[in-house]
């Protein structure tokens, strides 16, 4: 009972300082969409991806995030599009984030460039029944309650056929969700979010690439980076390790099932912090699109 007290606490200083909202996740490097709306369209596939996370493993209460994400090309909207979903729990709190996202894609040098705009939902809510009350009837603590707001993203997305980065922003206009219980408002906002991401792909010989990568969020006040590389053997199969700046390390490991389907795993190893560690699952598929054209040079390689 006492983790959930702190866990709770937690939660309430971060509405109240707005603090980093947005879901971690460890395989960022397969999970672009998320955050960057220029990505949607890049890869010239119909490309999905499911990722959930098990944050803190053993703690009560901690926070369970699933995400899907889906993009394809879109060759008569000069373009792509895509569409991200967030569900994430920590407690008796929920989150729903749903975006639907347009990039105009162009060539750009010896690459391609893609900008990109998201609009959706941000559902927030509370299970006020979970709440144990010292006192029955506490009109504190509110009931089942849920609000959403509207909330938009942009993002500009650059790649050849060995580096990309990316530089975008989510909740823009910083919405404010209420809460309405028990003659009470209660008001959580959604503060502004910066992601930079960049990664390359290097062929080290016929069999051996590494492909090293970096991650960085930030709402202006708070930031964490990630450090990634990953060594891929016979575009089959890679393991790497990230280090995530002032909590810990991160295992990587995974292997491309066959042309299409792909399954990855991440690990956290914290070590600045007592909550415990975390895992993640992804898997993800790629469905070709058949067209005449030829194949571009700029394309991404499977593991960008």
């Amino acid at each position: 009972m006492k983790r959930i007290l702190i866990l709770l606490l937690g939660f309430l200083l971060v509405v109240d300082v707005l603090a980093q909202q947005d879901p971690q996740f460890s395989q960022n490097m397969f999970n672009k969409l998320a955050n960057n709306p220029g990505f949607a369209g890049s890869r010239g596939n119909i490309s999905t991806s499911v990722l959930h996370r098990s944050q803190w493993i053993g703690f009560e209460g901690a926070p369970s995030t699933q995400n899907f994400s889906v993009d394809a090309e879109i060759p008569f909207l000069n373009g792509g599009v895509g569409l991200n979903i967030v569900n994430d729990k920590i407690a008796q709190f929920s989150n729903l984030g749903l975006q639907a996202s347009y990039a105009y894609r162009t060539e750009l040098g010896i690459g391609q460039i893609g900008m990109g705009m998201s609009v959706g939902m941000f559902q927030s809510g509370v299970n006020g029944g979970a709440f144990i009350s010292a006192t029955e009837g506490d009109d504190a603590i509110p009931a089942d309650v849920k609000g959403s707001k509207l909330d938009f993203g942009a993002g500009v997305y650059f790649n050849t056929q060995d580096m990309y980065v990316g530089l975008s922003s989510a909740h823009i206009t910083e919405p404010t969700i209420e809460w309405a219980s028990n003659s009470k408002t209660y008001e959580m906002g959604l503060t502004r979010h910066y992601f930079l991401i960049s990664g390359y792909y290097h062929e080290i010989n016929s069999v051996l690439s590494l492909n090293p990568s970096i991650y960085l969020k930030s709402d202006g006040a708070t930031n964490q980076l990630d450090i990634n590389t990953n060594l891929i053997y016979n575009n089959r199969m890679w393991g790497g390790v990230s280090y995530r700046l002032d909590e810990g390390l991160i295992l990587l490991a995974g292997m491309n099932i066959n042309e299409d389907l792909k399954f990855g795993l991440g690990y956290d190893v914290t070590m600045n912090n007592p909550m415990g560690n975390s895992l993640e699952v992804m898997l993800g598929y790629d469905f070709k699109i058949k067209t005449n054209k030829a194949i571009s040079k700029y394309k991404n390689p499977r593991f960008l």
